[in-house]
């Protein structure tokens, strides 16, 4: 059973993804502007972490360490900006699943190439049949989520009850 748990996490931190893309559009919306959205997203983010850490009594970062490394160190929050933007925009005009579907493959493609190359200082884990199949599965999904894509949302915006969500 203890295996189980961290798999069972790691499904509840995808689980928050949507959720993030969701609520990161409505700011963005009641902001005016995608980018003021990221700003106040990962400013509530600093706000959550900084007590985290102090109760937590993590000792300081070695900066010097982190400053003298690589490059690609610092990606992270490149990345971060990069996809909440991209969630609150593209959310509400895909859709939630058909944004979070191509996230999905977008991870998958990148996990295989980190993985089979041992990039970024990450252990060397070789490509093979099969998880080249779940991969092309997982596209495969994409495509089916994504066909089903002809009818134009509903506009919900107006109404009562999906502005208090």
């Amino acid at each position: 059973m203890p295996a189980l748990v961290p798999l069972f996490i790691a499904v509840l931190a995808g689980a928050a993804v949507p959720l993030q893309a969701a609520s990161n559009a409505a700011l963005g919306r009641a902001l005016g502007h995608p980018l003021w959205a990221t700003l106040c997203s990962l400013l509530v983010s600093v706000a959550v972490l900084a007590p985290v850490l102090l109760a937590a009594r993590v000792s300081a970062p070695t900066l010097a360490q982190a400053t003298g490394g690589p490059t690609w160190l610092w990606l992270g929050g490149v990345a971060g900006v990069v996809y909440v933007t991209a969630a609150l925009v593209l959310a509400p005009r895909l859709g939630v699943a058909n944004f979070i579907v191509c996230v999905i493959a977008g991870q998958m493609l990148a996990s295989l190439v980190l993985d089979h190359f041992g990039l970024m200082g990450l252990p060397v884990r070789p490509t093979s049949g099969a998880r080249l199949a779940g991969v092309t599965l997982i596209l495969l999904g994409m495509a089916v989520v994504q066909w089903d894509n002809r009818s134009p949302p509903a506009d919900t915006a107006a109404t009562p009850a999906s502005s208090q969500r």
